[in-house]
């Protein structure tokens, strides 16, 4: 079965100029972030490519740990983002996730191993992930912590 999302945008101009797009829940403005030259109105397709790669790292994460069980009390995550702009060629170099696991007071030092396991493997499990292995460096550093309350 496929799934089809449709994406619907509108540009104003000139590199510099700006534009909305609109999928489903999705809408806001685009444009050049300032940090390379544009305006930096809404957001830009390299935060979208890292917001993608992040929703789907840490909705996969945490379908995993719930199917496995782990008493989870939180999960955050901190995705970082790399572009490498060389000679004006723009290249997305690379993504980091950090997700932060605190898990129920009771959990065993299994159930933190399980957990860490579990971070690294979501990594290779989620579909953006998978879309982008081998055009753009993909790690994990998760920190894995037990809830003192």
């Amino acid at each position: 079965m496929n799934h089809s999302f449709i994406l619907k945008a509108e540009w104003d101009g000139g590199r510099n100029s700006e534009g909305r797009i609109e999928a489903g829940q999705l809408k806001t403005a685009i444009s050049i972030p300032k940090e390379m030259g544009g305006p930096g109105i809404g957001t830009n397709p390299d935060e979208m490519l890292l917001g993608a790669a992040a929703t789907c790292y840490l909705i996969t994460l945490a379908a995993m740990m719930e199917r496995g069980g782990l008493p989870v009390e939180k999960l955050s995550l901190e995705s970082e983002g790399i572009v490498d702009v060389t000679n004006n060629i723009f290249t997305y170099v690379s993504i980091t996730h950090k997700p932060h696991i605190i898990l129920k007071p009771d959990a065993s030092e299994q159930d933190i191993n399980h957990a860490r396991r579990l971070a690294e493997k979501a990594e290779g499990s989620c579909m953006i992930s998978r879309a982008i292995a081998g055009n753009v460096s993909l790690s994990t550093q998760p920190i894995i912590e037990k809830s003192l309350a």
